[in-house]
């Protein structure tokens, strides 16, 4: 059993090959600080077979038909609305008189995250969680009205997270419209944190969202229907999570820093429909752009790059991380300067010229600002 859920961590397609998605994703990221990380995950999890997969007549990835027909059963809250019920039964979900729903109502003791099918043919009001809320639409689509004013449909293989800040309301879904609620602690993501390179801006973006911290977004929504690493990587969960399955916690970690990884790689893949995900799209390529070109890139190249004025990209980027351009440069090229000289035998001059730093005393003196030592004391550490 743990085989099978290890040989669902890596996508692929019918139609390339065995291995085809693990070494195009490799590649992609050979440039970046994280890369042996990843590799070394990839290589962990690269022993599949394509034929184990779902996949529909069209060679796309489709669910497999067992989960799908566990998840599409009529649940005993559905068939009381089946038959005649007409509002959500609250007191499942909270024990308060604001409708934030808890936890504890949803968690088994000592567990970190859990999932539930989302309850259909009704209207559930508004509502927040006490909990990291991690959507996935397996089939069909939902209605979702995010904070009162964002109105998201997911579409199948969407993916939506919702931090403990957002209000949800969503609209009656029928029988066919499958969607999974991942219900998280904060703390479950602790590996996954781990997995990911520490004080990268792209994914401290990312983590953002899913923190304690009002004031930036509270929720994300990807498009992901077409990235089938981030396909496999969700069967998987749902799969261990159904099945309760002993050991599968750690398996479970991972994956969702395997998840991070991949929607990171993908950030383009955010919703861009109204204004706050287009904000949030253009903020991701950015950063992603500065992410693989912080020796030699500008503002004026990005801008460029992104067909957008360099007055709005330096705009957003100050609402949304509190920098600008140039310190968000900066702080990549310290970042990559202090994993090479943790990771790699390299001059402290090699790290600053393979960083893009020709002014050894001004790389000197912004290192040690950011990290209080020199770049040898850093290495010796």
């Amino acid at each position: 059993m743990v085989r099978d859920v290890h040989e669902r961590l890596c996508g692929y397609t019918a139609t390339r090959g065995r291995n085809f998605w693990c070494r195009k994703f490799e590649y992609a990221t050979m440039n970046t600080g994280r890369d042996l990380l990843i590799r070394k995950h990839l290589r962990k999890y690269s022993a599949v077979s394509a034929g184990r997969l779902g996949f529909d007549r069209k060679g796309e990835h489709a669910m497999q038909k067992e989960l799908l027909e566990q998840l599409q059963r009529i649940t005993e809250e559905e068939q009381a609305v089946l038959n005649g019920r007409q509002d959500v039964r609250k007191e499942l979900y909270t024990s308060g008189r604001d409708f934030v729903i808890d936890s504890g109502k949803l968690l088994q003791k000592g567990r970190l995250i859990e999932i539930r099918p989302h309850t259909r043919f009704i209207h559930f009001p508004k509502h927040s969680h006490n909990y990291v809320e991690m959507v996935y639409m397996c089939s069909g689509s939902t209605t979702h009205i995010i904070n009162d004013r964002e109105r998201i449909i997911l579409q199948e293989g969407d993916l939506l997270f919702l931090n403990q800040h957002a209000t949800q309301e969503i609209l009656p879904a029928k029988e066919n419209d499958i969607a999974v609620n991942f219900i998280i602690l904060p703390e479950f993501f602790d590996r996954a944190f781990s997995m990911i390179e520490r004080e990268n801006i792209l994914h401290d973006f990312l983590i953002s969202v899913l923190s304690q911290d009002s004031s930036r977004s509270s929720y994300l929504h990807f498009q992901a229907k077409d990235i089938l690493p981030v396909q496999n990587l969700i069967e998987n969960m749902i799969w261990t999570l159904l099945h309760k399955k002993a050991g599968t916690n750690t398996i479970n970690q991972t994956t969702m820093g395997l998840l991070f990884l991949n929607l990171s790689m993908f950030a383009d893949a955010i919703n861009q429909d109204g204004p706050n995900q287009y904000e949030q799209n253009l903020v991701f390529s950015v950063l992603k752009y500065i992410e693989t070109h912080y020796k030699n890139g500008s503002l004026t190249e990005a801008a460029k790059e992104l067909g957008q004025p360099a007055y709005s990209i330096s705009r957003l980027l100050k609402k949304h991380t509190k920098f600008n351009f140039k310190e968000l440069l900066q702080q990549r090229k310290l970042q990559q300067a202090a994993y090479l000289l943790s990771q790699t035998p390299l001059t402290v001059e090699a790290v600053m010229k393979n960083i893009g730093y020709d002014n050894s005393s001004y790389f000197y003196r912004k290192f040690r600002e950011k990290y209080g030592c020199s770049p040898r004391q850093y290495r010796e550490t």
